[in-house]
């Protein structure tokens, strides 16, 4: 069993634990899980100074990025439910699923793929009665851009975080093991998505067993293309690095050249797919001048292991270094 029993109470034990060491790195933005933990704090604060009180829904639209951890970990500790959106979803796809969770807070992305997120949802919204900046969505209270500008009644990431300055100390009280983390919904490929609701039990209980079980251990560099608003990518990625004291590498899209780049230049040690992204074909592939310096490095004579996870569609692999 572990000492946590919510994923604040994880966040906040691998901050002291793991303090110096990296927790995110992206390019040039490297952060230690004590920044890390001083980062969630200060999104919190900015939660309940934007009103979120415990159990309210807080959604995020956003791709893989430093910023989505820290805007998700920041409304779990400030008590509210995550609700992570696909980011494959068209703008009435997301619109629907923010109607129906009840959604009261919503980190969206600017552009993304191509497709202003905020355009496509404020088309998507329509008319309602709701005194928000997207009237259509009633509960939604507040937008909040991942960016340094945002439309008018948005607001930017900047100025959520400014908003929580001076609060004070958060309140004490917060969420137990058997309340509510998050509300992951299916992809809706045969009907309209569907909502599950799981509990901070349930996800360290079911992650700490993922992380023993993919031998994940304290300064591993994991490359997470998986995207963080599926489990593959927000639990059996950012939770089991906190959960390990590991390094989370956020990769937005699946490039092969690019985290070939991210593998020789960050040093990767884990990298978690489906088994077709995670062939034995990768550790013999040819060099080529925009690969050679990563091939180099991501070959056999850098000794690799596989590991299998059959989880719900029993398709999880990955490869680590030995």
């Amino acid at each position: 069993m572990t000492d946590w029993k919510t994923i604040p109470e994880l966040l906040r034990s691998s901050c002291e634990r793991y303090a110096d060491a990296e927790a995110v790195v992206d390019g040039r933005t490297r952060i230690t899980y004590a920044e890390l933990g001083a980062r969630v704090e200060r999104a919190a604060a900015g939660c309940a100074a934007s009103g979120v009180e415990p159990g309210d829904r807080v959604a995020v639209w956003a791709p893989n990025s430093p910023d989505w951890i820290v805007a998700a970990l920041g409304a779990v500790t400030a008590g509210a439910v995550l609700v992570p959106l696909n980011t494959r979803f068209k703008g009435r796809e997301a619109a629907d699923v923010l109607r129906r969770s009840g959604a009261r807070l919503l980190f969206v992305t600017g552009t993304f793929l191509g497709t202003s997120y905020v355009a496509a949802l404020r088309g998507a919204a329509g008319r309602g009665p709701g005194r928000g900046p997207l009237a259509g969505l009633p509960d939604l209270e507040q937008v909040v851009v991942l960016a340094d500008d945002a439309p008018p009644d948005f607001r930017t990431w900047q100025e959520f975080l400014s908003a929580g300055e001076g609060t004070g100390e958060l309140r004490t009280s917060g969420p137990t093991g058997d309340f509510a983390s998050d509300i992951i919904y299916t992809s809706g490929t045969t009907g309209a998505p569907k909502g599950v609701p799981i509990t901070h039990t349930q996800t360290l209980r079911a992650y700490d067993v993922w992380a023993d079980l993919a031998g994940l251990r304290a300064g591993d560099r994991y490359l997470v293309v998986n995207p963080f608003f599926h489990t593959f990518g927000y639990k059996a990625g950012v939770l089991a690095c906190l959960m390990r004291g590991a390094t989370v590498i956020p990769q937005p899209v699946f490039d092969a050249e690019t985290a070939l780049a991210n593998m020789a230049r960050e040093r990767v040690t884990v990298l978690p797919g489906p088994r077709p992204c995670c062939s034995p074909s990768w550790t013999t592939r040819r060099a080529s001048p925009t690969t050679s310096e990563a091939c180099a490095w991501w070959s056999p004579a850098r000794r690799w292991s596989r590991w299998t996870w059959c989880g719900a569609c029993g398709t999880n692999s990955a490869w680590r270094r030995c």
